[in-house]
């Protein structure tokens, strides 16, 4: 039987290509209200502009810390968002 392909994406942060199940998907959808959304996409498959990073606390101080996200999304990211993934990598790990 053939191996079946597993899709790899890069991490924002670090720059490593991962399986995709292995990583965050970070999301940035146009709201009802005209207002653009930033959530963890858990189902890896919402309309939007889709960003990954590993689930690893490192990594999300790194992009925090460079506005990496806000430069990926053309869109300030309000703290919310982080805290959101931050409780999203916490999980994670357990």
């Amino acid at each position: 039987m053939p191996n079946k392909h597993v899709p790899l994406r890069m991490c924002m942060a670090c720059n490593e290509m991962k399986p995709k199940k292995n990583l965050l998907r970070i999301v940035r959808a146009k709201g009802d209200d005209g207002y653009c959304n930033i959530f963890v996409d858990k189902s890896f498959k919402a309309a939007g502009r889709g960003a990954y990073l590993c689930k690893d606390l490192d990594c999300l101080k790194r992009v925090r810390k460079s506005r990496r996200i806000d430069r990926i999304f053309s869109y300030k990211v309000p703290d919310e968002v982080y805290l959101q993934i931050e409780e999203e990598i916490l999980v994670e790990q357990q």
